[in-house]
C-alpha cells in the first residue's frame, strides 16, 4: 500500500511537531516536509508534490488562503485540508473559495484527522460539523439561490454540507 504523502504548514513549532509525532505511528501517511509559514508550504508543495497539505489559516509572510489557492493553483493535484483554531465564517467561507478540500479545527481528534486526510486523498471533503452547519446557514440565508450565493460550491459539495450539517461524521 502507498502511504500518502503530506506536508505540515503551522507558524507554532509545537504543532507542527506534535502532528508529526501522531503521524508516525499511522502506517498509511508518510511526512514528507514541515513548514513555518505560507511561502515556505507552497515552496515545498511545488517542490515535493505532497498528496495532502495541511496549512493552518493564519500563518505569516503569505495566510493559508493564499498558499491554498497557489498550492491548488500550481499543484491541481494535490488535496489541501485547512487546520485552523478560527471557525469564523469568513475563514471558512474564504478557505473553500481557495479551493481547499477540507476544514477542520485544531480540536479535532486524532483519528478523525487522519480520516480526513484518505477522504481529502480520496477526493471527497472532510468539513468540521459546525464549519459545515455555518455555511449551510449563510446559504440558506442568504437572498436569492445557492449558486448565486456561492458559486465555488459544487453538487457534491452541497451534498457533504448538508449531510455534515445534519451531524453525520466524516467517516
Amino acid at each position: 500500500m502507498k502511504k500518502i504523502s503530506v506536508i505540515i504548514a503551522d507558524d507554532h513549532p509545537v504543532f507542527r511537531e506534535g502532528l508529526l509525532r501522531v503521524f508516525e505511528g499511522v502506517k498509511s501517511l508518510r511526512c514528507i516536509g514541515t513548514a513555518q509559514d505560507g511561502e515556505e508550504a507552497v515552496r515545498l508543495a511545488q517542490e515535493l508534490r505532497p498528496d495532502v497539505a495541511i496549512l493552518d489559516i493564519n500563518m505569516p509572510k503569505i495566510t493559508g488562503v493564499d498558499a491554498a489557492k497557489l498550492i491548488k493553483n500550481s499543484c491541481p493535484e494535490t488535496a489541501v485540508l485547512m487546520l485552523s483554531a478560527y471557525k469564523y465564517d469568513h475563514y471558512i467561507i474564504s478557505s473553500i473559495k481557495a479551493g481547499v478540500d477540507g476544514y477542520l479545527l485544531k480540536n479535532t481528534p486524532h483519528n478523525e484527522l487522519i480520516n480526513a486526510i484518505h477522504m481529502v486523498h480520496a477526493g471527497e471533503g472532510a468539513f468540521n460539523n459546525e464549519a459545515a452547519g455555518k455555511i449551510l446557514h449563510k446559504i440558506a440565508g442568504s437572498k436569492g439561490s445557492v449558486e448565486t450565493a456561492y458559486p465555488v460550491l459544487g453538487p457534491r459539495e452541497l451534498e457533504v454540507l448538508d449531510l455534515a450539517a445534519k451531524g453525520m461524521t466524516n467517516k
